[in-house]
This record gives structure tokens, sequence and C-alpha cells, in this order.
């Protein structure tokens, strides 16, 4: 059995494990403790019934107009604690609160399309490939780099699903700010 519960700065010393993923960004402390006072709501935890942490999201809301969104920051589940919907149930909650309390237009995130089992589960929460994104991530801290794909789910309040057209061509990284 498993919660989700808001994440607490003391968690920054029991997730080394989930981070062990090749596919899981690592930041800083001050990165995190920044989204854990921006967006507090938005960065979760999946914890055990012993207390220990099987999963955690950090997400954001940013933008203006028809282009306020949640974003998905960072989503990873421990490599023995995978296969349980630990995912989905995070995502949910992001989408719930992105939805419901913040009002936006829909859901993105970055994923590598060479992580083929996460582009498969976003496809099956909804999400689509939205546009490709040129050179966004290092590989192993040094060059070559990876593209990414920006993925999306509109919510209810874009009606007309303006924000899931796909784009037909890719974009660099500096054009994904939204200000």
């Amino acid at each position: 059995m498993s919660t989700i519960r808001r994440f607490r700065a003391m968690d920054m010393f029991q997730f080394n494990n989930i981070n062990l993923d090749k596919y899981t960004e690592t930041y800083g402390l001050d990165f995190y403790l920044s989204y854990l006072s921006s967006w507090p709501d938005l960065f979760n935890v999946a914890e055990s019934s012993s207390g220990s942490l099987m999963g955690y999201m950090m997400g954001k809301v940013e933008g203006k107009g028809e282009l306020w969104h949640g974003h998905v920051t960072a989503l990873t589940v421990a490599p023995e604690c995978r296969r349980l919907g630990l995912g989905r149930g995070l995502m949910q909650f992001l989408e719930d609160a992105s939805e419901n309390i913040y009002n936006c237009y829909f859901v993105d995130l970055f994923v590598r399309p060479s992580n083929k089992v996460a582009v498969k589960m976003y496809e099956d929460f909804g999400y689509i490939v939205y546009r490709q994104v040129l050179g966004y991530y290092m590989t192993d801290g040094v060059m070559p780099t990876e593209n990414a794909y920006d993925m999306r789910k509109a919510l209810s309040r874009d009606i007309y699903k303006k924000s899931v057209v796909p784009l037909k061509h890719p974009v660099n990284p500096e054009d994904t700010f939204f200000d």
C-alpha cells in the first residue's frame, strides 16, 4: 500500500534510490527547494506504508493566456516500485490540480525519445507528441545531446484542443520558454 503526499524538505535525504535511473534528471538541492517553496502542492511523493519513498513528481504552472498550463518537471519511480500504478497516481494528482485549482489549458512534459517505456506510458495517459525539441538533453554530461519530445494533454478549459495540435517542425530549447 502506498499514499501520495506533499514533498517535505527532509525527503531529500531519502530519495537517492529513486534517482538512480539513467533517464532521471538529478538536480541540485537548491532546485528542489525552489520547487518546494514555489509550488508545494505540485511536488509530491509516493510513500510506502513503512515510510520509504517509492517515487516523486515535481510540477509547476506557467505561461500566459492560452499557454497557461501545468508542467511535469520530473516524474520518477524507484525501479523496484514500477508497474504498480504510482506514476499514474502522481500524474493524476498534477492533472487534477492543473485543471481544478489552477484552471490550466493543458499539461506538458519533456521526455527522451529513447525512453520508450515512458513515452508509451504517457501516450497511454492521453498525451501526444506536440513537438520535438532539438538538443534538449545532454548525454552523460557532455556532447552529443539528445532531443526531447514535448508531450501534451489538453484539459477541459481548452475546448477546441488547440494546445495539442502537433507542430510539424522541431524547435530549439530556447523556443520552449513561456513568458
